[in-house]
C-alpha cells in the first residue's frame, strides 16, 4: 500500500464532472478518481474548513462510528475494475480489525473528517496512476519501464481515451508542481 494525500478536488470545464486527485505522499504519481458533485462538495467543505449549519452525511457517519465506540484507522482505495474504483474503510472496534466496503469518494470524505491516512493499493496505482509530463504539462499514464515497452492494444487505447480527454481538460494553471 502507498500513502496518498489529497492534491485537489477539481471540475472539468468541458462537462462539469468532478474528480478528486490523490497524490502519492513521497513521489510525483497521482491517482484521479471521478466522483459525484455531493461527495466533491463534502470533501471540499472539510478541506476548506467551512462550517455548515447542519451535519452533512459524512459528518453523520463519523458521529455514528464514534458513538458505537469504533475508530477509523485509515481508508484504502483497494481495487479498480471495469473503470470503477473500490475502497475500504478500516476500523478498530474494541481491538478488532474491521474493513467496510465503500465508494472511494465517501471513504475520502470520511477520512478528511477524522484525519486518518489515505492509502492506495499498488495494483490500483499501476492501472490508473498518472504523472505530469514536465515538458508538456499534460498528464500521462505512470507506466513501469516494462509496461512502457509493451504495446497498448487498440481496445485499451479507446477505453482510456475518454479518461485521458477528461484529465487533459482540467484547468491545471494552479496545479502543484513542487517537488
Amino acid at each position: 500500500m502507498v500513502e496518498m494525500t489529497i492534491e485537489s478536488v477539481r471540475v472539468s470545464l468541458m462537462n462539469y464532472q468532478r474528480v478528486v486527485i490523490l497524490k502519492e505522499k513521497h513521489a510525483d504519481r497521482y491517482l484521479p478518481i471521478w466522483i459525484g458533485p455531493a461527495e466533491a462538495d463534502a470533501i471540499a467543505v472539510q478541506l476548506q474548513e467551512l462550517r455548515v449549519a447542519r451535519p452533512l452525511t459524512h459528518d453523520l457517519l463519523r458521529s455514528v462510528i464514534q458513538a458505537l465506540g469504533a475508530n477509523v484507522q485509515s481508508i484504502v482505495v483497494n481495487d479498480l475494475n471495469n473503470d470503477t474504483f473500490y475502497a475500504r474503510i478500516v476500523l478498530d472496534v474494541d481491538g478488532r480489525h474491521l474493513e467496510i466496503d465503500s465508494r472511494p469518494s465517501d471513504a475520502i470524505a470520511l477520512a478528511v473528517r477524522v484525519n486518518v491516512p489515505i492509502f492506495a493499493e499498488e495494483a490500483v496505482l499501476d492501472k490508473a496512476g498518472i504523472v505530469l509530463d514536465p515538458e508538456t504539462g499534460k498528464f500521462q499514464a505512470a507506466r513501469t519501464s516494462e509496461e512502457a515497452n509493451a504495446p497498448v492494444d487498440e481496445e485499451e487505447r479507446q477505453r482510456l481515451s475518454a479518461f485521458a480527454d477528461f484529465i487533459n481538460s482540467l484547468d491545471l494553471e494552479d496545479f502543484d508542481t513542487r517537488k
